[in-house]
């Protein structure tokens, strides 16, 4: 059964929060060029006036409002609610995430402090704001990590989310390598190390999940067959589940050792599945692009005594 929900009457209402140095800049850059009435770092006590106020000619465009420990007022216990309390608009949280490494990494790379230690390492007010914004965090109806993100990345991301009207939830099948750490805005995660890796096959080592040989080899495991049939009728039945509780996106990954073979496979599989059901996911491949790497898939094999 797939959503066919129609799309929302009144305007989107946007809070883009989150870690300092995710993104919330380009985020909003982003929503801009899309059409969206965007302001960065409001007061809170100004975002019931801003919404309502002087937008006469601009009703029905969609509203971001960018705010993070910067901005004047900002309290993690009731910025949901003062949100979420704001008459005429469909709001909603994005909450932008970043490996604490890739925080620190932008930091160095900008000479900019972080607002939380000025005179301290960035890695100290990069830690006491992950703690603050956590119920935030928890609070927000979508989370999007950019720590692997290029900039086209993101911007082809948000737009699939935010660039027009939503006439159903969001459905992500995406691809990563355990070797470089587990996908972290997954809600389900199914790790695939189980089946015969293309790796150690020279012809295929090349290759990717989304090349024919690649994807032959892994159907010919005699596992694979039944263990996407049992995956795609779990989807089939807690993806509409999800929608019903209120969920607007969705991300389901497949996880391998290097996330080149395997999973991209099952990703590519599942897909094709789910759009024969009636979904419409979109694809995502997170480590596709790496070189093959012998030492990796030898040190985060899964099987013991078996590479990969």
């Amino acid at each position: 059964m797939a959503w066919r929900g129609k799309p929302p009457q009144l305007p989107r209402l946007l809070l883009v929060t989150g870690m300092s140095g995710a993104g919330k800049s380009s985020v909003l850059d982003a929503l801009e060029d899309m059409g969206w009435d965007c302001v960065d770092n409001l007061p809170a006590t100004l975002l019931q006036s801003f919404v309502h106020g002087e937008r006469e000619a601009r009703q029905t465009m969609p509203i971001a409002v960018g705010m993070d420990v910067r901005s004047r007022g900002f309290d993690v216990a009731s910025l949901p609610t003062m949100l979420r309390a704001i008459d005429g608009v469909s709001p909603e949280i994005l909450y932008l995430d970043c490996a604490g490494a890739e925080l620190i990494r932008r930091y160095g790379e900008t000479r900019r402090r972080h607002p939380l230690a000025l005179d301290r390492p960035a890695e100290d007010g990069i830690a006491r704001e992950r703690e603050i914004t956590a119920p935030l965090r928890l609070a927000a109806d979508a989370l999007l990590d950019t720590t692997d993100l290029k900039p086209a990345d993101l911007r082809d991301e948000l737009r699939r989310r935010y660039g027009g009207d939503r006439d159903e939830p969001v459905l992500t099948i995406a691809s990563f390598g355990f070797a470089r750490g587990i996908s972290r805005t997954a809600d389900l995660v199914f790790d695939m190390r189980f089946i015969d890796n293309p790796h150690w096959i020279d012809e295929l080592r090349p290759l990717t999940g989304m090349d024919q040989p690649v994807r032959d080899h892994v159907a010919a495991d005699p596992a694979w067959g039944a263990t996407m049939d049992r995956i795609e009728g779990l989807l089939a039945d807690l993806i509409p589940r999800y929608w019903a509780a209120g969920k607007s996106y969705l991300t389901v990954a497949f996880g391998c050792t290097g996330g080149r073979h395997r999973s991209v496979a099952a990703a590519v599989e599942m897909t094709e599945r789910l759009q024969r059901q009636g979904f419409s996911p979109m694809v995502r491949h997170r480590d596709l692009a790496t070189p093959p790497s012998d030492t990796i898939e030898e040190q985060h094999g899964l099987l013991a005594g078996r590479p990969g």
